[in-house]
């Protein structure tokens, strides 16, 4: 096999972050690496710059969308590696109209996202948040509100990577798992060790429901006031997906006469403004964005841009390869 030209067009010290010396010396062994040697915004000249003559491009967040005018300069392009999660940002139609195949990052990201929603369900349900700030006050040992996760409900609302793998933690522990999906057959929900709902019946049934479904326009708004009317008084939301598929001003209504508890990493916009309910409401833990990966966590991504560049350069099956016809029901 001839060597291969594999272009960073990442930021340079995005690229410090995600991918570890190790993993920067494998891809050596296929060919010549260039690597993007500027902290400035990536600019489509500079993007065109770069990926002449590449074999693969490895784009992430801040990279602009691969057009026609930047394809071109490109002709031997075979695979965009997109070293974050969603590919819509960069994706275009030429991009697949050339055969060049996509692949997204999402899998380690919707590992992290899934332990850090298995976090947010443990600490709430043991109702740690507010029995620090008991114990801060000078209290002790209000436990009327903690839960164990033993016999009750949990509800999961998407069951892509991140669902999925929550779903998969959850099998540890000795609790009904609901699923909504429409994407799912009630077989691959049953495989997962889960159970197949509506959505409403999610809703009434859910002692903690877990959002993970995309942002996509069949989710936008999808928990408002009808969906908080069905839920339990006493239930706990997880929100590590898009704010967008929470009506906040409905949800913040039904929040301030104390009916629910919720944990939110992500809002619609982010960060919220600074007077927003959710900033002062003591049902609310509210953290800024945390789940998918941060920090040492951004290595996850390295470490797996590489094994699906072996898988490519090896002939075998891409696990993060994204369709086209996929697009639609993705985030």
């Amino acid at each position: 096999m001839k060597k291969l030209k594999v272009v960073f067009l990442q930021k340079k010290n995005l690229l410090a972050r995600m991918f570890m010396e190790k993993d920067l010396k494998q891809i050596e062994q296929w060919g010549e690496v260039i690597i993007n040697d500027s902290d400035e915004e990536v600019t489509v000249d500079k993007v065109v710059s770069l990926i002449k003559d590449a074999d693969i491009a490895v784009t992430s967040w801040s990279v602009p969308q691969l057009t026609e005018d930047i394809l071109q300069h490109a002709p031997e392009l075979k695979l965009v590696l997109h070293a974050a999660g969603s590919v819509k940002q960069i994706v275009s139609d030429a991009l697949f109209e050339r055969g060049i195949r996509v692949v997204s990052c999402n899998d380690p990201l919707a590992k992290g996202v899934a332990e850090t929603a298995l976090g947010l369900t443990i600490s709430s349900l043991k109702d740690m948040w507010r029995l620090v700030e008991q114990s801060r006050q000078g209290g002790w040992g209000n436990l009327g509100r903690v839960k164990e996760l033993y016999e009750i409900k949990i509800g999961v609302v998407g069951a892509g990577r991140a669902g999925s793998y929550y779903i998969e933690h959850l099998q540890h522990f000795d609790v009904e798992v609901l699923v909504y999906d429409p994407m799912k057959s009630a077989v691959d929900i049953a495989a997962m060790g889960a159970r197949k709902v509506e959505l409403d019946e999610l809703l009434q049934a859910s002692d903690l429901i877990s959002i993970h479904a995309p942002a996509i326009p069949e989710t936008d708004n999808m928990f408002n006031k009808r969906a908080f009317d069905l839920m339990k008084d006493d239930c706990i939301i997880v929100n590590t997906s898009r704010g967008g598929v929470i009506n906040e001003a409905e949800f913040a209504e039904e929040l301030a006469k104390g009916r629910f508890f919720a944990c939110l990493d992500v809002t619609n916009p982010e960060p919220p403004a600074v007077d927003h309910p959710f900033r002062s409401l003591s049902n609310v833990i509210l953290t800024s964005h945390i789940a998918g990966a941060v920090n040492n966590g951004l290595y996850r991504i390295g470490a797996y841009s590489v094994k699906e560049m072996n898988r490519f350069v090896a002939n075998e099956k891409l696990h993060g390869e994204v369709r086209k016809e996929q697009l639609a029901g993705l985030a």
